[in-house]
């Protein structure tokens, strides 16, 4: 495990896989459905890992919904998308993404190897983005 003090961000995008009508957000995105039952796997997987949870309003991978980002100082950052959020998937997908994230976190330097992640994280990657 990484330093205990350093905070590691899972960032999921509440804008994805929304139905609009005349420019305005209808009902409850695909994003706000994952970010639920991210928050919901939380309440448990905290005790583990210093992961922090944050909603974000768009990442404008609009092309890739659902989105989510892992982020820390230090390490590179991954943007993941095409992510399943329906009713049928949402849990499998919630878990992988924890799966990964506790890997994430267990990297001095964040890299994820492309065989370990599981999917829909494997095929997912939209970005890799070294650290600053």
């Amino acid at each position: 495990m990484t330093d205990s003090l350093m905070t590691h961000s899972l960032l999921v995008c509440t804008t994805c896989a929304s139905t609009w009508q005349n420019g305005k957000k209808v009902g409850v995105s695909g994003g706000e459905i994952l970010l639920k039952e991210l928050s919901q796997l939380h309440q448990n997987w905290k005790k583990r890992s210093p992961l922090e949870i944050r909603a974000v309003s768009c990442m404008s991978a609009c092309s890739h919904a659902c989105v989510v980002t892992f982020a820390s100082q230090g390490k590179y950052s991954y943007l993941f998308g095409d992510l399943p959020s329906d009713s049928e998937n949402i849990s499998k997908t919630a878990a992988a993404i924890f799966s990964c994230a506790e890997m994430y976190c267990d990297r001095a330097d964040g890299i994820l190897g492309w065989k370990e992640r599981p999917e829909p994280l494997k095929s997912g990657v939209i970005a890799r983005i070294p650290a600053l």
